[in-house]
């Protein structure tokens, strides 16, 4: 089993080397835009899917191979696996574990602990408490309003909206390290005016821990008192084939709309709305590291190919692949992209 994939470029995140902490396509969303499409498990049910210690291994003997090639350590190791990462009962021993091997680094080299969380789960303490160590979190808010929720998220029956928003809101209140949300705009679902502006308010409502990050140094949102709102608002748009084929991404007036709606609500908004730069790296089986990285991250052609080259392989590499069915190749507004074939469970 990999559990890890990369480095790869990351839009928000540098350089990251990913984990994958759970099986494929287990969550507790089954969003519109997905990436990975729909999941075959959309559940709120905790359980420890791989053990911790397998995992935090894989991650060592990952730095121990970058190191070995003379490759840069990547910026982040991230917690972003095909699915919910926080679904994992396993959570809180994986990231104390990561700690330990970052620990053996040394300071100038080791990397931060990021994860990219959709904040389902975040009402129920045992999930803040595994997230309190990290030093980066990011957690999705695309709508203000139930109704819009459940057409762009499709979460599981038994998730309540508010408190899901009433979750986030006590991560945001306690998490000392760098927040971060993100909205995934979608043409014609939460990209109108009054949509946009709830959707900020909600963002900028999220109160935080004095001296958090750079909390301390940002003045609450209306002035006086603690700070507020995350350290980054993320304002996203789908740039790889999606679960569900009409979604679409907003017009560009839409878009800046978003960015200047969200600006004046006081918060500091980051557009996500391109293609990574950067290089992908697959270590020394070369399919492998394709397959691991697909699995998580569709690989647009040309990073495809340019991992090819670095790597010493050609494009027969990719073709039998795709022969084998474990690599599919798919075209989203006029690029190709190849995903890994995920076993149904």
């Amino acid at each position: 089993m990999t559990y890890t994939f990369g480095p790869v470029p990351s839009r928000r995140l540098g350089r990251s080397l990913g984990v994958n902490n759970i099986p494929p396509q287990h969550c507790t969303y089954a969003c519109v835009y997905c990436q990975l499409g729909d999941p075959q498990r959309v559940s709120t049910r905790r359980r420890e899917f791989y053990p911790p210690q397998e995992v935090i291994a894989s991650v060592r003997d990952r730095m121990e191979d970058l190191a070995r090639t003379g490759e840069a350590p990547p910026d982040y190791i991230t917690i972003v696996p095909d699915g919910e990462p926080t679904l994992d009962r396993g959570l809180g021993e994986l990231v104390s574990g990561l700690r330990d091997v970052l620990a053996t680094q040394g300071p100038a080299a080791a990397p931060r602990i990021a994860v990219i969380t959709n904040g389902s789960l975040l009402s129920d303490a045992a999930v803040r408490a595994a997230l309190a160590p990290t030093d980066w979190v990011s957690v999705k808010i695309d709508a203000a309003e139930e109704a819009i929720w459940r057409r762009i998220d499709r979460p599981a029956r038994d998730l309540d909206f508010e408190a899901v928003l009433a979750g986030i809101a006590a991560f945001a209140g306690e998490f000392n390290g760098t927040l971060a949300t993100e909205t995934m705009l979608v043409a014609g679902l939460n990209d109108e005016d009054a949509q946009l502006a709830a959707i900020a308010a909600r963002v900028a409502a999220l109160p935080r821990p004095d001296g958090a990050a750079t909390g301390a140094e940002r003045p609450s949102v209306g002035g006086g008192g603690a700070p507020t709102g995350p350290d980054v608002a993320y304002l996203s748009v789908p740039t790889r084939p999606p679960a569900v084929g009409w979604v679409a991404p907003p017009e560009e007036e839409r878009i800046l709309a978003a960015y200047r709606i969200f600006t004046e609500a006081g918060l500091a908004v980051e557009l996500n709305t391109g293609y990574e730069a950067g290089e992908f790296s697959a270590g020394d089986d070369v399919a492998g590291g394709i397959l691991a990285i697909g699995a998580v991250h569709p690989i647009e052609r040309s990073a495809l190919e340019d991992l090819l080259a670095r790597s010493g392989a050609t494009w027969s590499v990719v073709e039998a692949l795709l022969g084998e069915g474990r690599l599919l190749e798919k075209e989203y507004r006029g690029r190709r992209f190849y995903v890994t074939r995920l076993r149904r469970r």
